[in-house]
C-alpha cells in the first residue's frame, strides 16, 4: 500500500523530499532517478545544499520530452541548472530523446537494464494522475520492457521517451510529490488506484494540504 504524508506547504514538501533523498544517498543508495516538470525544482535546489557524497551517485531520468537537452522544455535542463551543475554526480545518464521517441527509448533501455533496480526514484504527478510520461488510459501503461517511446502524449509536446511502470516499480524507494490545489483530484484518484500514479504499490507520497483536498 502507498503511504500518504500531508505537510502544510509546498515548501515543506520540497524540504522533506530533499531530506529523504539525501538520507537515502548517505545510507548507501547509488542510483537516483529524477523527475521532470516544475514541481521538483525547489526540491533540487534544496538538495544541492545538503551534505551528500555525490561522487558515488549515478543519476537517471524517468522521462524526457523529445527536445534538445538545453531546450526550456527539457527535464534534463531543469535538473542540470537546479541540481546537477551544483553537485556533480559521478555519472549522469541523460535520455537522448532529441533522437526521437523510438531511438531514444531503445538507447535508454540499455542504460536502464544496466542500472536497475534503482535505489531511489523521485516522481511528480500531473493533474490527470500521470507519472513520468505514462498517462491514464495510454497504451504505454501496458508496454513491455523498461522504456517506451511516446508519439501521442495528450499533454504537449506529444513526442517523449519514458521509463515504464515495470522499470520503476522494483526500486528500493519510490517518492511521489504533489503540491497545490490543482493536484487534489490526482491524489484522490491515486488513493483509489485509478491512475498511473496510483499503480505503484510501495510508493511514499509527500503532499501539501492543498493537494490533500478534503
Amino acid at each position: 500500500m502507498a503511504e500518504f504524508i500531508v505537510l502544510a506547504t509546498a515548501e515543506e514538501v520540497a524540504e522533506a523530499a530533499a531530506a529523504d533523498i539525501a538520507e537515502a544517498l548517505r545510507g548507501g543508495a547509488r542510483t537516483l532517478v529524477l523527475t521532470g516538470g516544475t514541481s521538483p525544482k525547489r526540491c533540487y535546489e534544496l538538495l544541492s545544499e545538503l551534505d551528500v557524497d555525490w561522487g558515488r551517485v549515478s543519476v537517471l531520468f524517468g522521462d524526457e520530452r523529445c527536445v534538445p537537452p538545453f531546450d526550456p522544455e527539457s527535464n534534463y535542463r531543469v535538473a542540470k541548472e537546479s541540481l546537477l551543475d551544483r553537485v556533480h554526480p559521478a555519472t549522469v545518464y541523460r535520455i537522448p530523446a532529441e533522437l526521437g521517441p523510438d531511438e531514444g527509448a531503445d538507447l535508454y533501455a540499455e542504460v536502464v537494464a544496466n542500472t536497475a533496480p534503482f535505489d531511489f526514484v523521485l516522481l511528480g504527478v500531473g493533474e490527470d494522475g500521470h507519472v513520468n510520461s505514462l498517462f491514464p488510459g495510454h497504451k504505454a501503461l501496458q508496454a513491455e520492457g523498461l522504456t517506451a517511446g511516446i508519439h501521442d502524449s495528450p499533454k504537449p509536446p506529444p513526442r517523449r521517451v519514458t521509463m515504464t511502470l515495470e522499470a520503476i516499480r522494483d526500486a528500493g524507494r519510490i517518492l511521489i510529490i504533489a503540491t497545490g490545489e490543482g493536484k487534489a483530484n490526482a491524489v484522490a484518484l491515486a488513493r483509489r488506484g485509478e491512475t498511473p500514479s496510483g499503480m505503484i504499490a510501495g510508493a511514499r507520497w509527500l503532499i501539501d494540504r492543498a493537494a490533500a483536498g478534503r
